[in-house]
């Protein structure tokens, strides 16, 4: 992203770093003690099975599925750097969801940011920064860059109102809330990743309408359900597109937009109304 510099890259990229290192590292304790706990039970055949929404995603990052957040469907706990996610996930239905892998990702001119913290910076819940101060923990699609992601074992679906949430990283400038940073991108959803529908996305100025990247991001951290109204981020209903269910959303930097407008910067994606296979 144009408008920071190459200390910010460093900062960030090296607290990912550490944060991925320490979550390996307690990962990586877990597993021995079950190791140690299974070699030292002579009189069983064989361990106890361990229960799949507690299974590691990708063998690194954070653990998978959520126990203690009442089971929600969770890929990596975290942004982690590491790890493709849903692997050993459960599906839970009415539980808070987020994105669990990249199907795919391509650049524009402008990308850069996140790119060595991928795929899990843009894995998990939010890492918002509130109202006037743009979060760091994102990924730089560039100008015309665009990134689709996958929900399983979860998918989204129609119910009532908002049914899942794009956070970007904009900001109020100067506290005032009619003037807003914003970079914005073109949001898309399907049910199978072949066929696709487009949430309109025409505006070229503020108000933004049915695009991406003008709602400052509040949620920061918080696996637990979505509400939109305090969560932040730009919230999308599949009935406007016709669509009852979805399992990828498609999110396209506009490339016709540059300046105060231009290089969408992703956090994550979170589903509202979550439903299993």
């Amino acid at each position: 992203m144009a408008r920071r510099g190459s200390w910010l890259r460093a900062v960030g990229a090296v607290a990912l770093r550490l944060r991925g290192r320490q979550a390996g590292f307690l990962g990586g304790s877990i597993v021995a003690l079950l190791v140690l706990l299974c070699a030292c039970s002579v009189d069983r055949p064989s361990a106890d099975p361990v229960d799949p929404a507690l299974g590691a995603a990708g063998g690194a990052g954070e653990l998978g599925g959520s126990g203690a957040t009442g089971g929600a469907v969770l890929a990596t706990g975290g942004h982690g750097t590491a790890g493709s996610g849903g692997q050993g996930a459960s599906c839970v239905a009415d539980a808070a969801a987020y994105a669990t892998e990249v199907v795919s990702v391509s650049y524009g001119p402008g990308a850069g940011f996140g790119q060595d913290a991928m795929p899990g910076i843009v894995l998990g819940p939010p890492q918002g920064a509130g109202c006037c101060a743009g979060s760091l923990d994102v990924l730089s699609l560039g100008n015309g860059g665009e990134i689709v992601l996958g929900f399983g074992p979860a998918a989204i679906v129609d119910g009532p109102g908002p049914d899942f949430v794009v956070f970007e990283n904009p900001f109020q400038i100067g506290g005032d809330p009619e003037s807003i940073f914003a970079e914005i991108a073109t949001v898309s959803v399907s049910a199978d990743g072949v066929s696709w529908r487009e949430f309109p996305c025409t505006a070229v100025e503020p108000p933004w309408g049915s695009c991406a990247g003008w709602h400052p991001v509040y949620q920061n951290g918080d696996a637990g359900p979505i509400d939109p109204s305090v969560a932040g981020g730009d919230a999308f209903d599949l009935g406007q597109v016709g669509s009852s269910e979805a399992r990828y959303v498609r999110i396209v930097d506009r490339p016709d937009l540059a300046g105060m407008a231009g290089v969408f910067d992703l956090d994550s994606v979170g589903i509202v109304h979550p439903g299993c296979p």
